[in-house]
């Protein structure tokens, strides 16, 4: 009972903040071009088992979302049996984008992960996506304390060598910066971003993890708006629930901000709304994806009908 209680506070309150925060200024919002999307993480889709997949392609689709993006374990697990196409035919998603982990600090694994890198892109290439999100190796993955220092060269150059590879197929592709990676804090982000060729690696950022790591999330995508291709929309509250972070409007990143810059760079990135899961959430992944929704519209976004 408790337990119950403490979910229908839990919503109603994030209901009643959504209504009273979610107002855009008026006369200060531009034309709303963006083509927002959604990332299956909410929905703690795994390559074990298919029906959480199938559960967010449906409430994506069904909430009118423009697209959703996936990671590569699913799509190398779901593509041989033809799970991919199954799904994407029946709840017709376009899919936009999936995300690859590569690691860019030890040389010898950098065979394996272009490997990996361009068999997971022309995998998404086959159901219609453009665009590769690629994540650094984890810092744990260091032995000894990590200096981003001692490994800046080789992250550029990894990440050089796994961005052309994807262009040479034909996919563009953008650095998404990750709590606990190599490419972490603000000042990381903007020594890599300021030294790859962003020609083939653009910038692809998670704006709830800047700001969970200390950084104005607004600055730093103004700073890069010319080479954002591709962002994880978040929100961050630093609550007790998803890991800190919360449904679009009720926390403290600047989303309207955000989102005006992105538009006011003409290029209509891909803007994927992204939460994370964990144990003992207060709502489901469709309750927090029609709360998100609800607050994009309250900016002017549209929806497929």
């Amino acid at each position: 009972m408790t337990a119950k209680m403490n979910r229908r506070t839990f919503t109603k309150s994030v209901a009643l903040a959504l209504g009273a925060t979610a107002m855009p200024a008026i006369g200060a919002t531009p034309s709303r071009n963006l083509k927002i999307g959604y990332s299956t993480l909410a929905w703690d889709v795994s390559a074990r088992d298919s029906k959480n997949f199938e559960a967010s392609l449906y409430d994506i689709s069904n909430l009118g979302f423009w697209g959703f993006e996936t990671v590569s374990p699913l799509l190398e697990a779901y593509d041989p049996d033809g799970t991919l196409t199954r799904l994407i035919d029946k709840y017709h998603v376009p899919f936009k984008a999936g995300y690859i982990g590569v690691n860019v600090t030890d040389p010898s694994l950098r065979k394996q992960s272009l490997d990996s890198v361009v068999r997971v892109g022309k995998i998404i290439q086959k159901y219609g996506g453009t665009f590769a999100v690629i994540q650094a190796n984890s810092r744990k993955q260091e032995t000894g304390t990590f200096n981003f220092k001692d490994h800046k060269a080789e992250i550029v150059s990894g990440l050089n060598e796994y961005g052309t590879a994807l262009a040479d197929i034909g996919l563009r592709a953008g650095l998404h910066q990750h709590t606990g990676t190599v490419v972490e804090t603000r000042d990381e982000v903007y020594a890599v971003m300021e030294s790859v060729n962003t020609k083939v690696m653009t910038f692809a950022p998670d704006v709830g993890q800047l700001q969970k790591g200390g950084a104005d999330a607004a600055k730093v995508v103004k700073d890069f708006a010319q080479i954002t291709e591709h962002m994880h929309l978040k929100d961050y509250s630093g609550g007790k629930y998803f890991v800190g972070y919360c449904p679009l409007g009720l926390g403290v990143v600047d989303l309207e901000s955000i989102l005006n810059t992105l538009e006011e760079t003409g290029h209509n990135p891909d803007v994927m709304v992204e939460l994370d899961r964990a144990p003992d959430t207060p709502m489901s992944a469709l309750e927090t994806a029609q709360f998100s929704k609800a607050y994009l519209q309250k900016l002017g976004y549209k929806f497929r009908s």
